[in-house]
């Protein structure tokens, strides 16, 4: 077989962190291979170095028998290289044919654009697709599943000889991924190479030739297809062990305090679940699987099509984010850049942000006193590093501004605290440190929702592990049932 790309003994890190350790990676010609991988595993990391967005801080790239460094996507692009992204890479307020050949239009002699050559080869592509699609419509007046097409007639109009497709048929429909499957089975038999990433394990048994397996950064497992069962697949996606950095600790639950009735919202299909007092209720699934929708749709983030949310036995119709914490519940964003703090201001006005109507008087002033003895306390219980409250919040480590993350849902006071991928992003030690405040807010009686993409952490803290996919609850494990290989198989489930 002929290999039209070679990735040998890659390393990437960002700072002290090694995210890919000497990978060794294969595409041959007239091949689909899989790449497999738990969140996290180093599958986004690997296809930026291979398109050109990082450099590589080790190894050798070859594109057939030449080596290559790219610096730029661009490079990486006139080079053969098309990436279909999960996260639409698209321009809405465009046309469909702008943005097949955005960057690429074609030209006459004198630089002018010709657009009729844009509106003919955009057809082509998308009749390819079985697409009725206006190359002139608007982009933005499409479906998500008709743009996730567009983004897939682009990639094929590059006419790449190795094409990048993650999690392609998230947003399809079974007609729409049965077309895409046509497809690039046509682009194999002509010679193409194909790099497929997807969480539905059956599709890599259906399309592809190959599969490549990574763990912790690490290529665990290349080889055919035909030589692996399901079994092993997830074995060696989740193969871990845990290990005492999880100081789990086992308490009598209490009361229901939050009730969940065939909630509908963005991405939510119909979740029903009961949380109680004094329990760590674990939500496991994949990237899209509607965790994070379900945890904003709860908080008052997301607006709540039908379904009902009772907190402590009472009915509750939460509109908004203050509705949420006016009734009792503290979240914590899994983006704490973006929606969690702001960076600009200094710890103490993010950490009292949600609790500020504690601390005004009786004339509804701020008592500014109070609440900085409240920061202090918080700060001392959670040990943040920090040279002083007035320190902007963005001149503190990521671990300590989770803390103060953590902290500024707690001012509240809430019965009910949901942590969206609480330890993204922080170092072991800080780590350790947010899960024995977990213990203590357990003990304390909080009902905590514990949203989390890694799967030793849920196994590790949680009292109860419920598994969403596709928007819908596939699995429900009480601690002493749950197990990595279980959970996967739920996590990966097409259907309840």
């Amino acid at each position: 077989m002929t290999a039209l790309l070679e990735l040998e003994q890659v390393s990437k890190s960002f700072s002290t962190v090694s995210v890919l350790k000497q990978i060794d990676f294969r595409v041959d010609a007239g091949r689909i291979v899989a790449l497999a991988g738990e969140n996290g595993a180093g599958k986004s990391t690997m296809m930026k170095l291979i398109t050109g967005i990082y450099p590589r801080d080790e190894g050798v790239m070859r594109l057939g028998d030449r080596e290559v460094n790219f610096s730029s996507a661009r490079q990486a692009m006139d080079a053969g290289i098309a990436m279909i992204h999960q996260e639409l890479n698209l321009l809405p307020e465009l046309s469909v044919g702008e943005n097949i050949f955005l960057g690429r239009e074609p030209t006459d002699a004198f630089g002018r654009i010709l657009w009729s050559e844009i509106e003919s080869q955009s057809r082509r592509w998308l009749e390819e697709l079985k697409l009725s699609i206006d190359p002139k419509e608007k982009l933005a007046n499409l479906s998500i599943a008709q743009q996730q097409m567009v983004e897939i007639a682009r990639a094929l109009s590059m006419n790449a000889d190795i094409i990048i497709m993650d999690e392609p048929t998230d947003a399809l429909t079974d007609i729409e991924t049965t077309i895409l499957f046509e497809i690039m089975d046509r682009l194999r038999q002509s010679g193409k190479g194909l790099v497929f990433i997807s969480h539905r394990l059956g599709e890599i048994f259906q399309i592809c030739d190959d599969i490549a397996i990574l763990r912790d950064g690490q290529m665990v497992h290349q080889g055919p297809v035909a030589e692996i069962s399901e079994d092993d697949l997830i074995r060696h996606m989740v193969g871990r062990e845990l290990t005492d950095q999880y100081p789990y600790e086992a308490l009598q639950r209490g009361d229901v305090r939050l009730s969940v009735s065939n909630l509908v919202a963005h991405n939510v299909k119909g979740v029903s679940f009961e949380a109680h007092a004094g329990e760590v209720l674990g939500f496991a699934g994949l990237v899209g699987a509607g965790r994070t929708e379900l945890a904003k749709a709860i908080y008052g983030a997301n607006s709540v099509k039908s379904g009902s949310i009772e907190i402590n036995g009472k009915s509750c119709r939460l509109k908004s984010p203050q509705d949420g914490v006016k009734a009792g519940i503290g979240y914590v964003t899994e983006d704490r850049k973006h929606e969690g703090l702001i960076q600009m201001h200094a710890l103490s006005a993010n950490m009292s942000l949600t609790g500020l109507s504690r601390f005004l008087n009786r004339l509804g002033i701020l008592d500014k006193a109070s609440e900085r003895e409240q920061i202090e306390k918080y700060i001392k219980a959670f040990s943040v590093k920090t040279h002083g409250m007035d320190a902007q919040i963005s001149q503190l480590s990521g671990g300590n501004q989770q803390k103060v993350s953590i902290a500024k849902s707690l001012m509240p006071r809430p019965d009910i605290l949901i942590l969206d991928e609480p330890t993204r992003g922080v170092d072991v030690g800080a780590r350790r440190e947010i899960y024995t405040l977990i213990n203590t807010l357990k003990s304390q009686g909080l009902c905590i929702l514990l949203m989390s993409s890694d799967m030793p952490e849920l196994l590790g803290m949680s009292d109860r592990i419920l598994v969403m996919s596709e928007g819908k609850l596939t699995g429900e494990f009480s601690r002493d049932e749950a197990d990595q290989e279980s959970i996967m198989r739920c996590t990966v489930a097409e259907h309840v």
